[in-house]
This record gives structure tokens, sequence and C-alpha cells, in this order.
């Protein structure tokens, strides 16, 4: 059964998937998966080149930007944001748990001047904690011309 969460109309993430999760997206009408994990994070995982075949097989994009546990690039969040700007639909990121792929979601959508407390409250309502970095989202709104409240 699968667990995808709603971030935004747009995107959606979830813990880990299967190819058959992958087909069920295409049914539910996503256009785009977004892999965060980084092959052989843990014994058993499903291998990236096995998840964008069944990707590619369902007629959806695909894009792998592995995030390791513990950190953030400036790049992986450009990368997040030219993924989600490239689909013409819905967007389906996952993990192993849906946190990473949140956090990347948050931080590619605070550099696109998204207000960190509307993306806090979003990625709240799915489940997922925005703690780690509310900091850097701050920063980023206000690079990007809004502030908390704005």
């Amino acid at each position: 059964m699968s667990d995808f969460r709603q971030l935004s109309p747009q995107v959606w993430a979830s813990p880990q998937i299967t190819p058959d999760d992958i087909a069920e997206a295409a049914d539910r009408g996503f256009v785009a998966i977004v892999n965060n994990r980084p092959d052989e994070e843990v014994d058993g995982s499903i291998d990236g080149a096995v998840m964008a075949a069944a990707a590619a097989a369902a007629g959806l994009a695909y894009h792998a930007i592995p995030i390791a546990p513990g950190g953030f690039s400036e790049a992986q969040a450009q990368a997040m944001v030219r993924a989600l700007a490239a689909a013409d639909g819905p967007v389906l990121a996952y993990c192993r748990s849906g946190t990473r792929s949140t956090l990347l979601w948050s931080l590619a959508r605070a550099m696109a001047g998204d207000d960190p407390a509307a993306l806090t409250a979003a990625a709240g309502a799915a489940g997922y904690d925005l703690a780690p970095v509310a900091g850097v989202l701050a920063g980023l709104a206000a690079r990007a011309g809004t502030s908390d409240g704005e």
C-alpha cells in the first residue's frame, strides 16, 4: 500500500516506493518521480536504475537527486527546482521515510520565494517536520525577497 503524502498541489512525498508504486503513481496522474535515495544506502534498497526503468515503462519522467543522510547542498536544491519546473503535473518524491524529500522540496520552494511558515504548515500536515532546515528556509526566503508573515 502506498504512502503518498501531499505537500502542495504539485508535489507529494513518500517513504521508499517500489516499481509497483510507480505504476500506481502513473495511474493516479503523476508525471514525474524524484528519487532522493542514494543507491545502496541500506541492504535491500531498490537500485535507482530499476526505479528509472519502471518510471520509463510507466511513461513518467525520472530524476535522481540522491541525498545522503545529514546534509543538503545548494546544487541539490537547484536540481529539485529544475525537476519541479520541468514537470507539467504532479511529482512524487521519495527517500527512505519521505523526510529528505520533504526537506529538499521545502528548500527548493524557499529558493523560489515561498513563505517558510506556509511550507512548514504544509509539511506538518503531511506528517513531516521542517525544523532541521528552518534557519536555511528563512535565509533562502529572505534572499528571494520574502520572509515569514509576508
